[in-house]
């Protein structure tokens, strides 16, 4: 027995003793009060939020409701620093424990309302998208990237000055270094301005096909700060430097206001000028008459003419544009165009020249004696000389 109350005596040193001066008991209660909260964290930020969804229901706009979804997490992180607040107090720390401590509660509450900040951007990206007249969906993304970036760097440098950190020393200490980096990094700046250019001048935008000659063809996807990614019609992605696309030129089809046909059909040289004048005429009434075909002179030409006299046919040239700029569209309207040709050429009694060559004689040998004192036309081979 009386080693069992040595033993009891020591386990309540130990307990009482604990770590850095504190009891056990202390630490495992501390401890149950953050896990406390941390369980009622979900019912904490659904009783919060729901209440917040009512109020936010009342209102005609929507952008309430897009902040309030965005502010869902940053709701979350509020008992976690509510239980590390009194986890920290029941323990009534002191000296370098009570500072550290101090520091964390606040460190946590930074976070909290940077996290809250950076959240709040996405509906401002929402609100930005309205103003698309003034701004594009790609400035747009361009502000909301650099706010981000500006609220993390800020949120970063509020939690070092809260440990202590001289942040502005920091940054002058970089400065030689900063130096070395620019001078490395001058491609960087360079793509970041050319890709600002291209944003500023709209050259292109998200989804438009485009071809930089020598480069790539494809439809843009994204225009990040440093380069563009463009997805090749095989589906391969290609990513671009923002210099290259900023000093090549670019052609963006997607900006064309119509496709164009232009083709010379050859009829064969026995068709008379009758024919042909019926054929162009109808050619032209055909496409004066098809609403797929741009017929306004001031927005489009169209012109069906004897073009040449070729070597084996006469040309037409056909010169017209068609409404639709989708490529699929335009193929169909193509392909209709092209047997309504075959048919306007057939119906006139007239065929599409191919190439022939023809053969005039002016007179043939008056005798078979003739004809085996003509030369031979076979090469002098070994065979034929003996």
């Amino acid at each position: 027995m009386e080693n069992l109350s040595t033993f009891w005596e020591i386990t309540l040193e130990v307990w009482n003793q604990g770590v850095f001066g504190l009891s056990i008991g202390h630490i495992i209660t501390s401890i149950a009060i953050f896990f406390a909260f941390l369980v009622i964290r979900g019912l904490f930020s659904r009783l919060v939020v729901n209440r917040l969804k009512v109020l936010t229901r009342k209102t005609k706009n929507s952008v309430d409701d897009h902040a309030l979804e965005a502010l869902e997490g940053p709701i979350r992180m509020i008992p976690i620093a509510l239980g590390v607040f009194f986890s920290l107090d029941y323990l009534n720390l002191g000296g370098e424990a009570a500072v550290l401590g101090n520091n964390l509660v606040r460190s946590l509450i930074a976070y909290t309302l940077f996290y809250a900040v950076f959240k709040l951007i996405d509906p401002l990206d929402f609100l930005l998208h309205r103003f698309t007249t003034v701004l594009t969906s790609i400035m747009v993304d361009w502000i909301i990237k650099a706010l981000k970036i500006c609220v993390v760097l800020l949120g970063a440098a509020s939690i070092l000055e809260l440990w202590g950190i001289n942040v502005g020393a920091i940054i002058a200490g970089l400065g030689l270094f900063g130096v070395a980096v620019a001078l490395g990094a001058q491609d960087l700046f360079k793509n970041l301005i050319a890709g600002i250019l291209i944003i500023a001048e709209k050259r292109f935008s998200r989804g438009d096909w485009v071809r930089i000659e020598g480069i790539v063809e494809g439809t843009v996807e994204d225009i990040g700060f440093r380069s563009t990614r463009i997805r090749r019609f095989d589906k391969a992605p290609v990513y671009v430097p923002n210099a290259k696309l900023a000093d090549n030129a670019v052609i963006n089809f997607s900006k064309m206001t119509n496709r164009r046909i232009y083709w010379k059909i050859g009829v064969e040289y026995d068709t008379t000028s009758e024919q042909l004048r019926k054929i162009v005429q109808e050619i032209k009434d055909h496409l004066y008459g098809t609403e797929a075909f741009e017929t306004d002179d001031a927005r489009a030409t169209t012109l069906v003419n004897v073009d040449s006299f070729n070597s084996s046919s006469i040309d037409i040239m056909i010169y017209c544009f068609t409404k639709t700029t989708n490529w699929g569209d335009w193929m169909n309207i193509k392909e209709d165009f092209a047997l309504k040709l075959k048919e306007i050429v057939e119906g006139n009694d007239c065929a599409f020249a191919f190439p022939t060559s023809t053969l005039h004689v002016a007179s043939l040998p008056e005798s078979p004696a003739q004809i085996k004192s003509l030369p031979s036309l076979e090469p002098e081979t070994p065979l034929n000389k003996g």
